[in-house]
């Protein structure tokens, strides 16, 4: 399904399915959805692009059913080689919302566009070596910007502080209408911290699937994204 433009202007939580249990992955999604997480966040890796291999088109097919039945959104973050030859695989499958990286897809704009034309909400991701300059080409045609707080491939890493200071230098190329989302290394201790920088899409995955109850743990990450802001902008309209 096409992703509402007002949520892309929303903060959200994204539970990310890498550090689910495997062994019940239709429980641990159903229990973060009944916490009132909108967002699933998917993560795809080759072995090739990131050090680790996951899951595929099979298990979105598997999962949209369930997730769209209940009003959620499938967020699909492509860390493999040559995303632009699985587009339409992971638009059949069910995929909302499809990001590419800059690092791994040399024609960026043909890629965002197609993803668009797929009826996709069209996703920018940029690794933390990864400078802004990269991206400051197409930000007019992405829905949202996924900033990566660590070397993609593995859950449980701490977040880099020096990835986390480009939010706020990219939000304001960004049009009005687009998120930052950050994935990587978000926990209890810093996610205000994120989104006090200009992020409001919030991937969290070990603090969610990692920590005991999937169902409280989002709901106490939600309500920490929700708390009076120090400083920084904000986003509104997490359920």
């Amino acid at each position: 399904m096409a992703v509402p433009a007002a949520v892309y202007r929303e903060l959200h939580l994204l539970p990310s399915l890498l550090s689910a249990d495997f062994a019940r992955l239709g429980e641990e999604v159903e229990a973060v959805l009944d916490a009132g997480v909108r967002f699933i966040h998917v993560d795809v890796m080759d072995g090739h692009f990131v050090p680790n291999l996951t899951i595929g088109p099979g298990v979105v097919s598997a999962l949209a059913p369930r997730v769209h039945e209940r009003g959620g959104i499938l967020s699909v973050h492509l860390m493999i080689e040559h995303p632009e030859q699985f587009l339409e695989t992971f638009a059949r499958a069910g995929a909302d919302a499809l990001s590419v990286h800059v690092e791994a897809c040399p024609h960026l704009y043909h890629a965002l566009q197609r993803i668009k034309s797929l009826g996709m909400g069209a996703g920018l991701a940029l690794n933390p070596g990864t400078s802004v300059e990269r991206v400051a080409e197409v930000l007019d045609l992405v829905d949202y910007l996924l900033v990566m707080t660590v070397n993609p491939g593995f859950g449980g890493q701490e977040l880099i502080e020096s990835a986390l200071a480009k939010v706020p230098v990219l939000r304001p190329l960004l049009p009005t209408t687009a998120a930052i989302e950050v994935d990587g290394g978000v926990n209890r201790e810093n996610i205000r911290r994120v989104v006090e920088a200009g992020a409001n899409w919030i991937v969290a995955g070990s603090a969610v699937f990692g920590a005991g109850d999937p169902f409280r743990q989002a709901q106490e990450l939600a309500a920490l994204m929700r708390e009076p802001a120090k400083c920084g902008p904000t986003r509104e309209g997490l359920p």
